[in-house]
């Protein structure tokens, strides 16, 4: 477990620790390197952990600079890896993916494990075959530092998937300001906002002529217990996996 003293990877390492399915056998914390945390010793690095302890997969709850850099030190010393930190983009999605086919291993990663995120994204998704309009708004807390978070970009990459959806102005050659139309990602537009009072938040919508249809995930980002169940089914569901699987959808 990666990041295990952190506000979710603590929850996460707690229950892994608690569950008779799981054998919580390395941990990663700096502030706790060489110390036992939730019953197993923890490392200052994963290239430690790998080294130094015997498990079969990495669950990475770290930081966006140093989460690619750990799933492959994974992968070369032949470890699973479940991803739940944001910030990764599509080619470095398409890195991992090759990498993990290229050693016959499996990698899950998700935007966000929330079960609730996860049907949000199936049928915004399923929106999205039917209808031509659609953009994503993305909220969060205001020390939030990507932009969009790891659940609207794997949104509107998968939903870019499917198709780009209509405009009557192309949004880059908007008069005045075009970042005032967001930013565009596989082409979806996507609005950022992080202010007081917003906790985390996602709302894809949609228009067919004169109707709308808006799809809202809200989540109290200081709380990781809604992370718990769609991590630990990741955990398990990545043996049978080879190469990379984006979206806990795709594993209910």
């Amino acid at each position: 477990m990666a990041g295990a003293t952190g506000l979710s990877g603590g929850t996460i390492a707690a229950a892994f620790a608690a569950d008779p399915r799981f054998d919580l056998t390395a941990c990663v914390a700096r502030s706790s390197a060489g110390e036992q945390v939730q019953g197993a010793p923890c490392f200052a690095t994963v290239a430690e952990a790998l080294t130094e302890a015997e498990f079969d997969v990495l669950v990475d709850y770290t930081q966006a600079d140093a989460v690619f850099a750990h799933t492959m030190q994974a992968i070369d010393a032949g470890r699973r890896v479940v991803i739940g930190t944001s910030g990764l983009t599509a080619a470095d999605y398409a890195k991992i993916d090759d990498a993990a086919r290229a050693a016959r291993l499996g990698v899950v990663a998700s935007g966000n494990f929330a079960l609730t995120a996860a049907l949000m994204t199936r049928f915004s998704l399923m929106a999205a075959e039917y209808l031509d309009w659609f953009e994503i708004i993305d909220y969060s807390r205001p020390k939030k530092t990507d932009a969009p978070t790891g659940t609207a970009r794997e949104l509107a990459e998968r939903m870019g998937d499917i198709k780009k959806p209509a405009f009557e102005v192309d949004p880059a050659t908007v008069k005045g300001e075009p970042g005032l139309r967001g930013g565009s990602v596989n082409g979806v537009q996507v609005h950022s906002i992080r202010m007081p009072s917003y906790s985390a938040t996602v709302t894809s919508t949609f228009a067919a002529g004169n109707s709308r249809l808006t799809i809202t995930h809200d989540a109290d980002s200081h709380s990781a217990d809604i992370l718990v169940p769609g991590t630990l089914l990741a955990a398990q569901k990545v043996m049978g996996i080879t190469g990379l699987l984006r979206g806990l959808d795709n594993l209910l």
